[in-house]
């Protein structure tokens, strides 16, 4: 916890923003539709891991989006990179202590549906923690949440709401469902695709779900949105290297980062 309160100490100045945003890979596009008034590399921020990952810029951004203040992670934390839970959802801490109240998620994902083809976008509406890892296992800090969260609503259904309107409004499809996180890096098989498909999964990816639980524990609201970069049919399996899966977010970031400006608006 100490190390969280010096990072919130350095990031002063980034109190007062009404959300914080995290970009998935391939979704660092979106910057493009934040005015951004500052720009701070992680690596000069006491205690935050580094992004490893391409096309994950390790910065953390502070703007406006729908006419309110954001603090933005471009790029996040994986547990395939060999980060700890603890580690992954470190700057969720940090926003807590910053006073922000609601978390915007974005993530590339793998389609388990065929109607969500590359490109397009997912709601989340709940999660599967496929991981076997969990951000609160050991000491409870009761300063920032109680010992067993409630998981009842992870996903707001206020902000999903919101959301909903906001993609109707401007005229973009937006799917919803149940998103998987597996611990990766390596892509699912085949017979892992239908177990997934088998348990009510309707995406996968290798993120996100740390960033919630740890959010939810800390009293945050979280809204979620998966761009699809492949579609996995365990009949038709087709590899997803990591050029197209980047090349598909990008796709969809745009539609996203629209659809988070309506939410903002509203608050």
């Amino acid at each position: 916890m100490k190390s969280a309160t010096r990072a919130a100490d350095a990031l002063a100045r980034f109190q007062g923003a009404h959300a914080a945003i995290i970009l998935g890979t391939g979704l660092g596009i979106m910057e493009r539709r934040i005015d951004i008034h500052e720009a701070m590399p992680y690596s000069d921020i006491p205690g935050f891991p580094r992004s490893t990952v391409s096309s994950h810029s390790g910065r953390l951004l502070r703007g406006t989006l729908g006419g309110k203040e954001v603090v933005v992670m471009s790029g996040r934390f994986h547990l395939y990179e060999g980060y700890s839970p603890a580690e992954v959802t470190f700057p969720i801490r940090v926003f807590k202590l910053l006073g922000i109240r609601n978390l915007f998620i974005s993530n590339a994902a793998g389609g388990l549906r065929k109607d969500l083809s590359p490109g397009s976008a997912m709601l989340i509406t709940d999660h599967i923690n496929f991981t076997g890892r969990n951000p609160l296992i050991g000491p409870n800090q009761e300063e920032l949440g109680p010992r067993f969260p409630d998981m009842t609503e992870p996903y707001s259904k206020h902000l999903r709401t919101l959301a909903l309107n906001s993609a109707q409004e401007q005229s973009i499809t937006l799917h919803e469902g149940v998103y998987v996180q597996v611990p990766g890096p390596s892509m699912e098989t085949a017979a892992e695709t239908r177990m997934l498909k088998t348990i009510g999964a309707h995406a996968v990816g290798m993120s996100t779900v740390m960033e919630v639980i740890e959010a939810v524990h800390c009293g945050m609201e979280v809204l979620a949105i998966s761009a699809v970069t492949n579609n996995n049919d365990p009949d038709d399996y087709i590899p997803a290297p990591i050029e197209s899966v980047i090349a598909h977010a990008e796709q969809a970031g745009p539609a996203i980062a629209e659809i988070f400006r309506g939410v903002l608006a509203s608050l």
